[in-house]
């Protein structure tokens, strides 16, 4: 008996970089700034919330669209952040994590042949998703070195054949943030088209130096073509628990459910009560800028005397730096060199690119304990 052979629908995938990493960091015993979690616990009084969604009996399936009270709050904070109304019922659906919503919102709204503009460097998941729709995905690069939109470019990109753009800010990896200016420039460049955009918002809560998140929701005219996307796994600290959310009008949510059902069909329910009667209190994200930008000044000081040249981090919770000073190594061999030898774990930029392109940039996370910062800050200095 032999094993039927395949036909691979995504042949060009392997094992993600950040599946590589963290095994490379874990085989060499090396600080793991590498792949994008917290290694510090979430509030004790969302598990504590946990506890008792499960033992007030909220263990078995939800309602498809979400817990009625999750989605309530959600309408709720973003109508006193971004003063946009969303209706509960019809138009917020809670999703299995932001990745979930991503793939979801694309296999309901891209049919083969559809053309989706993605801007890298990118999230590795989006074009995958995007293939596995049937679609093609069109590669645009955000300008080199300073990763800012170059609207001349997008604009060309453009296609009878364009069905979506994917923008994701605070940007992963880069941690730039969209300025009004440019949401303005890309609102003013989609109005004549029924060009869908799908805004990946998952770091909505990490801007700094004083600065706002400008969700798409913010803007009457992406608000109403967009699918907005965010995770409560980033926002409290708990992205094992894969649960996020999807707000988008009526129209494009029916089709977004038509989809989501037949996939995960519901979320995790005692999960989905606990942050519903987390949100009631909004310090806990609207304290989370402080909580970064002290990492991240933490981190960049701890730098400040290498040779590694630090890169504007204005979102999120990653650091880019510049190894040009550092090896001449290509980024992915200066990132297994690092691990292997000086014992921190970083990522390649080049691996959010289609093409690999090399800028000897690479990534790293600063969502850890201080004293994990503090480790890798002593091993990375005298570089």
């Amino acid at each position: 008996m032999s094993t039927p052979q395949l036909v691979s629908k995504l042949p060009q995938v392997g094992t993600t970089i950040f599946t590589v990493m963290s095994a490379l960091a874990l085989e060499h015993h090396a600080v793991n700034l590498g792949q994008g979690f917290p290694d510090f616990d979430c509030d004790p009084a969302l598990i504590a919330a946990v506890t008792q969604a499960m033992q007030n009996g909220h263990n078995q399936y939800p309602p498809m669209a979400g817990v009625a009270l999750l989605r309530e709050a959600v309408a709720t904070k973003i109508r006193a952040l971004y003063a946009h109304e969303y209706c509960p019922n019809s138009e917020i659906t809670i999703t299995a994590g932001a990745t979930q919503a991503i793939l979801t919102t694309i296999l309901a709204v891209v049919h083969p042949g559809d053309e989706v503009i993605v801007l890298e460097p990118c999230y590795d998941s989006y074009v995958p998703n995007i293939e596995l729709a049937g679609g093609v995905a069109v590669r645009v690069p955000l300008t080199p070195g300073t990763f800012r939109p170059d609207f001349k470019l997008i604009g060309s990109a453009i296609s009878p054949k364009t069905r979506a753009i994917i923008v994701n800010s605070p940007h992963n990896p880069s941690a730039t943030v969209w300025t009004d200016a440019e949401m303005l420039q890309l609102q003013a460049l989609l109005r004549p088209t029924d060009i869908l955009l799908i805004s990946d918002e998952v770091y909505e809560h990490m801007v700094f130096d004083g600065k706002s998140h400008l969700s798409a929701s913010r803007y009457p005219g992406l608000a109403e073509r967009a699918f907005i996307v965010s995770s409560f796994g980033k926002t409290f600290h708990v992205t094992g628990w894969k649960v996020g959310y999807v707000a988008a009008p009526h129209a494009l949510t029916q089709e977004f459910r038509k989809v989501h059902q037949f996939n995960v069909f519901t979320v995790n329910t005692p999960m989905q009560h606990a942050l519903a009667h987390y949100l009631s209190n909004p310090s806990p994200y609207l304290t989370l800028p402080d909580f970064y930008q002290q990492k991240r000044d933490m981190f960049r000081a701890g730098l400040a005397s290498s040779r590694l040249r630090l890169l504007p981090c204005e979102g999120s919770y990653f650091q880019s730096v510049d190894i040009s000073q550092v090896s001449a190594l290509s980024e992915a061999e200066f990132c297994t060199w690092l691990t292997r030898e000086v014992g921190v774990a970083a990522i390649p930029t080049s691996a959010f690119y289609g093409n690999g392109f090399d800028q000897h940039i690479v990534r790293f996370c600063f969502a850890k304990k201080s004293h994990t910062l503090e480790h890798a800050i002593e091993k990375l200095q005298h570089l």
